[in-house]
């Protein structure tokens, strides 16, 4: 079953014309900048999701001269609990690009958008088509649905020769006139209709010409490869407390949380004579009071990461602790606007909400032998983050 480009066009966009999301808040006073951190604030993530924070971007950094002169911290502040940092940080760099080497202005040609970091062919494509109206075809997930159910894409979409012809595909339907309302029509489309599950196959305008409706299979369909069984790791955080405060770390600018600040950990679940070598040795610190809080998991792309906190409640500060040296004495009773993982928020709450109750060390020794079960035990009914 197939339909001619003009066709798809003329449905879709009489779709759109009486259903499509029009009030959008980047598609008020619609810019090539506010477009383009749209399109990167909504990378894997759902509208709704991305709706809060752009608001609050776009109050902080209303352009790209005040974007490109912007603190990492402030930035990476803002995008906590927004997942996938390396967008906040690739969106810095590319402001800083833009001003540098592009006279201020976002480039309104796909060779010149790539060279940014953090955009993509598909971005790359969505920039072009919704902030300068040009013919430029994109392939996010909504789109890959919803033309793998068109045309009864039984293979995986996330093999290669497959995205290779889903993109011929998205290219062949792409209109010449009234790009940015197309582009905007299609991922509607798969956001509100053409659903992962469920989809809505009596309201679709292409329904009579879908081959995967008319086989009973949409919702079978898009396949992937299937996903190998991600790995699991085990991490000790330690809570240093003292007088209300908490000791944080800055990141490392690249990796996981890059750029973000965290506890400091120790790989693998608690163990007590670790935990006291490194507190010796990194801090100069006697550990002889400690306590647990609640262990839970947080699920990264590629792996699992089990978190065990365990505060460790000090007197005095270490002399050994530089603050300004990528350290600092976080208070959450008076919160600094820097970066924190999610995670790093979950264990301060669980923080401000626990007891005081401390273990002493030959305590927790008799604890630890049952920790494993325990955080086992705990993550069946925790959510993941």
């Amino acid at each position: 079953m197939s339909i001619r480009p003009q066709q798809f066009q003329k449905l879709l966009l009489s779709w759109f014309d009486r259903h499509g999301r029009k009030h959008l808040p980047w598609q008020k006073n619609k810019t090539p900048y506010r477009v383009w951190i749209s399109e990167i604030m909504l990378q894997q993530t759902q509208v709704a999701t991305v709706i809060p924070y752009y608001e609050q971007f776009m109050q902080h950094y209303p352009d790209l001269s005040s974007l490109a002169m912007a603190n990492e911290d402030d930035v990476l502040h803002l995008w906590a609990g927004l997942g996938y940092y390396s967008r906040a940080r690739n969106l810095l760099r590319a402001a800083r690009m833009i001003i540098r080497d592009f006279a201020g202005k976002l480039p309104n040609n796909a060779e010149q958008l790539r060279q940014l970091p953090g955009i993509g062919e598909s971005t790359a494509g969505a920039i072009l088509s919704i902030a300068f109206n040009q013919p430029a075809a994109i392939l996010d997930g909504n789109v890959k649905r919803v033309l793998a159910r068109l045309h009864a894409v039984t293979q995986p979409v996330n093999d290669k020769k497959i995205e290779t012809r889903l993109w011929e595909l998205a290219k062949s339907y792409t209109p010449s006139r009234r790009t940015a309302d197309y582009t905007q029509a299609i991922m509607d489309l798969g956001a509100t209709l053409c659903t992962r599950s469920k989809p809505q196959c009596a309201a679709c305008p292409l329904a009579s010409h879908c081959a995967a409706h008319q086989l009973g299979i949409a919702d079978q369909l898009p396949k992937k490869k299937s996903a190998r069984k991600l790995p699991i790791r085990t991490s000790t955080f330690i809570i240093l407390e003292y007088n209300g405060k908490l000791l944080l770390n800055k990141r490392p600018s690249s990796g996981i949380w890059g750029g973000l600040w965290s506890f400091p950990e120790i790989p693998g679940a608690p163990d007590l004579s670790l935990l006291r070598a490194f507190c010796r040795k990194h801090y100069q610190i006697n550990v002889t009071t400690c306590r647990e809080l609640e262990s839970f998991r947080h699920t990264f792309s590629h792996y699992h990461l089990d978190i065990q906190p365990v505060v460790i409640p000090i007197r005095r500060k270490p002399a050994k602790i530089m603050e300004g040296a990528g350290q600092i004495w976080y208070n959450p009773s008076q919160p600094e606007a820097i970066g924190l993982p999610k995670p790093v928020q979950t264990i301060i709450g669980h923080w401000e909400n626990c007891d005081d109750t401390t273990n002493t060390l030959h305590e927790a020794a008799k604890r630890s032998r049952r920790i494993g079960t325990t955080a086992a035990s705990r993550r069946n009914g925790e959510k993941n983050l």
